[in-house]
């Protein structure tokens, strides 16, 4: 069931999102060469913590996970799009580094996601960044009160193909409020016109995760969670909690 939130819930998930701002902030100021992922998820925990806010991953196990998430942060390195676990791993220089994180303050969730490069960049990583991030604030200008979810998926997905770009194939963004994951589902494509129409007080995660080798295939791996392009090319992800407002979308977890 899709839920409307008052203005009063929006500003109560605005400041979730600042808690998540924040964390994403202080998990990506750690990472360096040689800093393990553990490291960042240390960072992210502290942050909420001191916030007063609840991580929302740790613990989080929707019907096809094989385990509870162990983490704060989903910490996806290189070929790995979403869902990477914080584990030893240490970073080495020239690794893509994608970073969700989700937290609860008051009963309320902000959703949000950042890639990055340690150290020296490969320049078509930057473009893939930077491109993934484009794509996510088309689909924000797309998400205003009359249009509906498609317009949205089609800013995304068309602006994402025309670069070259694969698209995770069975994942996109999703409505958010008391619960990190509520209806509607925003998927990355889709055709303009289609769909739910867009009314104030609809909160969305908009997340495109975009894969440089062009396809949109994945594999997942042994721990259940990671998943991993099937080709082993690197993928980005970016992400925001936006509230459809009268006076235009709003975004939620900005810092």
């Amino acid at each position: 069931m899709v839920e409307i939130k008052t203005e009063r819930e929006v500003q109560a998930m605005r400041a979730a999102g600042r808690v998540v701002a924040a964390a994403l902030d202080a998990a990506r100021a750690t990472a360096a060469v040689g800093v393990s992922l553990r490291d960042l998820d240390a960072a992210a925990a502290e942050t909420i913590r001191a916030a007063g806010a609840t991580p929302a991953f740790l613990g989080y196990r929707p019907d096809w996970a094989p385990s509870p998430f162990p983490g704060v942060v989903c910490a996806s390195v290189n070929d790995a799009v979403v869902h990477g676990i914080p584990t030893d791993y240490r970073l080495v220089d020239g690794d893509l580094v994608s970073l969700d994180c989700g937290a609860f303050l008051d009963g309320w969730c902000g959703d949000s996601a950042v890639s990055f490069v340690v150290g020296e960049a490969d320049p078509e990583d930057l473009r893939l960044i930077a491109d993934t991030e484009t794509a996510l604030a088309r689909g924000i200008e797309a998400a205003r009160v009359g249009n509906r979810i498609g317009d949205i998926a089609d800013a995304i997905g068309t602006f994402a193909r025309s670069q070259g770009w694969g698209l995770l194939a069975d994942h996109g963004g999703h409505g958010i409020g008391r619960a990190m994951h509520e209806d509607p589902d925003v998927p990355n494509e889709g055709r303009p016109g289609r769909g739910m129409k867009l009314r104030p007080g609809l909160v969305l995660a908009l997340e495109p995760m975009l894969i440089r080798g062009g396809t949109d295939d994945y594999r997942h791996d042994a721990d259940g969670w990671t998943l991993r392009t099937l080709d082993g090319t690197r993928a980005a992800h970016s992400e925001h909690t936006v509230a459809i407002t009268a006076g235009g979308p709003v975004v939620l977890t900005a810092a």
